[in-house]
């Protein structure tokens, strides 16, 4: 039986994976103990507990509402907010720029296809920090002082310290006519698209139609609530602007770098899956007598999808990641915060953790996502 047992396969598998997993966890529980221990005689403390302390540090920027006298707990959700809308705006904007490079890249017209060439050669060689410090000093140098600003609309200024422009003020009603007028917006276009229409009228006529009647309904409704949505226009007051929305310096650069570094990438991910749909789908679709634009977005693009989503995939987690390089230019992403409290607490490590665990989850969930679907527009072989 012994011998059976040492000559068999399978339980030699099962220990070699189980000594491998012994010798993580022991090196792991090692350098907990070491750490905990060098942490012990420096006199420095460790857990959790501080995340409950209030920060008392300013945010000069935040999606969320925050105050230095709330917990460094709601300054680490800041960052987190932050992180999460520059990565989806950067990905959104990378996407739809990155089509037109890629399109670009394809295009007949000579000029075209190499001015997108040089674009996609010049931007992927250039690290991202020195483009990222690049947009920031044209952002910090091209404008003149709030005093000085320039006023190309009404109510619109760019200045050294960032644009500002005029914000909406909400009424009590004004939630639900923002959403009155969305759910209207949406019936409308379903029943412009999905609806039949009469044979005397062109689908671009109807949209327009469908897109009238939704204005002249939501006009009334406005009138009906007793003005529900509001502006509020910046103005000069001492050294800079008070009231409205403001886009910082920093938002701008680091908005800017991502997008146009990523797109550079997008662009030549979306090329190669176009190319490698085979050209007998081109031919046959051009015999059904389909125009260029419908045979690219009815008919390749959706089988160059199978291609593009895995290394899109990649890509996007790859621009989750370089948001952390928005502390070169101090917009105060989940990176930056995480400095300042460490700053602030001494609290390295958990610091640390606490950025590792919540990068880690937005990467897997971003994975997920783009995994599920990728399974959907693969190819089903049985």
């Amino acid at each position: 039986m012994f011998s059976s047992l040492w000559y068999s396969a399978r339980l030699r598998a099962w220990a070699a994976q189980a000594a491998l997993v012994a010798g993580v966890v022991l090196f792991v529980s090692w350098i907990a103990g070491n750490t905990a221990t060098n942490l012990a005689e420096r006199g420095i403390r460790t857990g959790f507990d501080y995340l409950w302390r209030p920060a008392r540090f300013p945010i000069s920027e935040s999606v969320v509402t925050y105050n230095p006298s709330d917990s460094f707990f709601w300054a680490y959700v800041v960052g987190l907010a932050n992180t999460l809308w520059l990565s989806v705006i950067a990905i959104v904007l990378a996407t739809v720029l990155g089509l037109f490079v890629g399109l670009a890249r394809r295009s007949s017209h000579p000029f075209l296809s190499r001015l997108a060439g040089i674009y996609v050669t010049t931007l992927r060689n250039i690290p991202l920090i020195v483009q990222l410090l690049c947009w920031y000093g044209v952002a910090t140098s091209l404008f003149p002082a709030p005093r000085e600003a320039l006023q190309p609309l009404p109510g619109l200024y760019l200045s050294i310290r960032g644009v500002y422009a005029p914000s909406l003020t909400l009424a009590p009603t004004g939630a639900f006519f923002l959403m009155s007028c969305t759910l209207l917006f949406i019936a409308a276009m379903v029943a412009a698209w999905r609806y039949p229409r009469p044979s005397s009228i062109r689908r671009p006529w109807l949209l327009f139609i469908t897109t009238a009647a939704w204005a002249v309904v939501s006009v009334a409704l406005f009138k009906a609530l007793g003005t529900p949505v509001g502006l509020e226009f910046p103005e000069l007051k001492g050294l800079n602007f008070r009231g409205g929305t403001t886009l910082s310096p920093e938002f701008a650069a680091i908005i800017l770098g991502l997008t146009i570094y990523t797109s550079a990438f997008v662009g030549e991910i979306i090329r190669g899956g176009i190319e490698a749909v085979n050209k007998g789908q081109w031919e046959g679709a051009r015999a059904l007598g389909l125009s260029e634009r419908r045979i690219m977005f009815k008919v390749v693009l959706p089988q160059a999808l199978r291609i593009i989503v895995p290394p899109l995939t990649t890509q996007y987690l790859s621009t989750v990641k370089n948001t952390t390089l928005a502390v070169a230019v101090g917009y105060p992403e989940l990176g930056l915060v995480v400095n300042t409290v460490i700053n602030q607490t001494g609290q390295a490590i958990e610091s640390i953790m606490v950025m590792l665990g919540v990068f880690l989850t937005i990467s897997l969930s971003v994975a997920v996502f783009m995994n599920w679907y990728n399974a959907r527009v693969a190819l089903v072989v049985r």
